[in-house]
């Protein structure tokens, strides 16, 4: 598991429950927005993290308007399998730490 994906999931872990924007994930870890969507969308892939669309009624109140913003959370089981990952990479398994589907999702 890279360093990146490890200041990803720590970011998310802050509020795992929160669903939170790719910009806002990067400020947050510091991290730039290129590097951060592959992570994100790396993390859907394995089932740690779910995705959505804000409504458009939502983006149609700001001014002036903005593209709408996709958001991310961890699904069911994800925010276990991230503290577990980190866990182990933190224990010097770094590299025996790979995303794994979470169970039950079929990913």
């Amino acid at each position: 598991m890279t360093l990146q994906t490890q200041l990803v999931l720590r970011t998310l872990l802050e509020t795992p429950t929160q669903a939170r924007y790719g910009l806002e994930l990067s400020d947050a870890a510091g991290l730039p927005t290129g590097t951060i969507h592959p992570i994100l969308a790396r993390l859907e892939n394995a089932g740690w993290l779910e995705s959505f669309w804000e409504d458009r009624d939502e983006i149609e109140r700001t001014d002036p308007p903005r593209p709408r913003r996709r958001y991310y959370r961890f699904s069911p089981g994800g925010a276990e399998s991230a503290r577990l990952a980190l866990a182990q990479a933190y224990k010097g398994g770094a590299t025996a730490a790979r995303l794994r589907p979470v169970p039950g999702l079929g990913a």
